[in-house]
């Protein structure tokens, strides 16, 4: 059977998987603090049919090899800060840098976020800051509990919160934890903006709010950084490669069919 073929359909299902990624960036170009994601490809084996041969400077110095297609290499998350639209909601935050903030799971597991829609939940007569999601935000200490008669909250671009009660009072509750990471495009993404570590990411490094994790915006949040129009292209060119291989599989049969029908 021809490789080209095998080769083609190699190349049809990669593109596939190239579009199926770019409609999960359109389809979030929306969605608070989504990273846009690209997919990335290499070649498949090579079959060597002659290998060239130098001797005394005579012979041919090049081989003949034909390759067998492509495959997908890697997912590429792209931590890029996207756009911040000002929301005026004091729970509301958004890092202007590499920063991520730490949340903990209903099963004590631990993810980090660069979704700062946070909320408050009562437990008794205390509120707790948690996620859209019902996860607890961590701080320095844990858990961030903001006590009862919250009247007003500041949290400043180191991540020190500061509360006002309802009869004037003024309280510092210590910090939001932020971390970084040496390689955040190795997280890995387990859906509802969250990531979890990885050896590929290394460990979470706790900036203990020196700045390097970049600057907190309260009342703001970040969104996608998708750009519609550049995925808008490479939708097209996903495609019109797509289109090109399935050509190349009807030629091949072609081929074949025109072989076939050789008389002798």
């Amino acid at each position: 059977m021809m490789r080209a073929l095998w080769t083609a359909s190699t190349g049809m299902m990669a593109q596939q998987l190239n579009v199926d990624t770019i409609s999960n960036n359109m389809a979030n170009v929306n969605s608070v603090s989504y990273k846009k994601s690209r997919m990335e490809f290499k070649d498949l084996l090579y079959e060597t049919l002659e290998r060239g041969i130098v001797r005394n400077g005579q012979g041919k110095p090049v081989n003949l090899q034909v390759g067998h297609g492509v495959m997908p290499a890697a997912s590429v998350k792209f931590f890029t800060t996207g756009n911040l639209a000002s929301t005026e909601n004091p729970y509301d935050l958004a890092i202007d840098g590499l920063g991520f903030f730490k949340v903990l799971g209903p099963e004590g597991q631990e993810y980090y976020t660069k979704d700062g829609a946070f909320k408050i939940s009562p437990d008794g007569e205390n509120y707790i800051l948690v996620t859209s999601e019902g996860y607890f935000v961590q701080g320095e200490d844990g858990n961030i509990e903001l006590g009862s008669e919250v009247k007003d909250i500041t949290i400043d671009s180191r991540g020190f919160i500061t509360v006002k009660r309802e009869d004037g009072t003024i309280e510092e509750l210590g910090s939001l934890s932020i971390s970084t990471f040496v390689n955040p495009a190795g997280l890995e993404s387990v859906g509802k903006n969250l990531y979890q570590v990885t050896e590929a990411s290394g460990e979470a490094f706790d900036t203990q709010n020196d700045g390097t994790g970049g600057n907190i915006l309260q009342g703001y949040l970040e969104y996608s950084n998708v750009q519609i129009v550049e995925e808008m292209v490479n939708l097209i060119q996903a495609q019109r490669a797509y289109e090109m291989n399935s050509k190349s599989i009807l030629t091949a049969d072609e081929m074949l069919q025109m072989a076939n029908n050789l008389r002798r």
